[in-house]
């Protein structure tokens, strides 16, 4: 039994004495940790309202300080394309986005869904026009997603599983704009922003159900936003800013630091 003992850690020596000169046991943790990630999406993974723009990336507004950058900033991986841009829809993301797609992608992430949806032309709606008309749009964008967006999302995520089929797909969702009951004293009514929050939940489960069905992992953002959104005091979105539209409810950089970038870390 001894000799056996003596023999097998004889063995084990010599294999790793190879694996150092050969080089193999480094080559082998190389590969098993690089990652080569793409980031696609809309506004809220392009960065916009995060500042700090990429002066190469136009009016698609990708920051420095977005999500998928943050990421990439803090894991190194061995490839990292970032083609996010603001303004993007479903069709967008299919026709101009995946060209650094390929077999060897390991992980992708994004948003999508709520261009879309209608989304800002909900909120410009909410803020010039009377609170029935609010409602109204709300429930305009909610018919909407329950039947015309499944099949655009489908759309993207085919594309994206035929062109990276053994990437991880990480599909993360949008936040509940405002706290009820928060800081806020002028504005929306308290019904206009239940409804709001209701119809980001609205998107946000039509879209989980939709990456599931594809075998994606959706990471929802509620969660990290919660406090945070707007009337909470403690806001990590903008609210609406007439000197900069653009940038009206979309994270802020604390917001892409402490709300996107954790829920992507919990499912990359």
């Amino acid at each position: 039994m001894k000799l056996s003992r003596i023999a097998a850690f004889s063995s084990s020596l010599v294999l790793g004495a190879v694996l150092a000169l050969t080089g193999a046991g480094t080559a082998q943790a190389d590969s098993a940790q690089a990652v080569d990630y793409v980031a696609l999406g809309d506004s809220y993974s392009s960065g916009l309202g995060a500042g700090s723009y990429e002066s190469s990336s136009g009016s698609c507004k990708r920051s420095t300080r977005a999500y998928p950058r943050l990421w990439a900033n803090a894991n190194a991986p061995s490839s990292f394309a970032f083609t996010a841009c603001s303004g993007a829809r479903t069709n967008d993301v299919t026709a101009g986005q995946l060209g650094p797609l390929n077999s060897g992608t390991d992980l992708v992430s994004l948003t999508i869904g709520g261009n879309d949806a209608g989304f800002a032309d909900v909120m410009t709606t909410c803020v010039l026009q009377s609170e029935s008309t609010c409602l109204s749009r709300i429930a305009q964008a909610k018919s909407y997603v329950d039947t015309t967006l499944p099949g655009r999302l489908d759309s993207v995520y085919d594309a994206i599983s035929g062109k990276a089929p053994a990437a991880r797909v990480v599909v993360l969702g949008y936040p509940r704009f405002y706290k009820l009951n928060g800081s806020c004293i002028a504005g929306l009514s308290e019904t206009e922003r239940s409804a709001i929050n209701g119809a980001a939940d609205h998107l946000n489960a039509a879209i989980a159900k939709r990456a599931a069905d594809h075998g994606f992992t959706f990471a929802d953002v509620v969660g990290t936003f919660t406090g945070h959104e707007i009337c909470s005091g403690s806001s990590w979105l903008h609210s609406l800013n007439w000197f900069n539209i653009g940038e009206s409810y979309h994270p802020t950089a604390a917001g892409q630091s402490g709300g996107y970038l954790p829920a992507l870390n919990a499912n990359d």
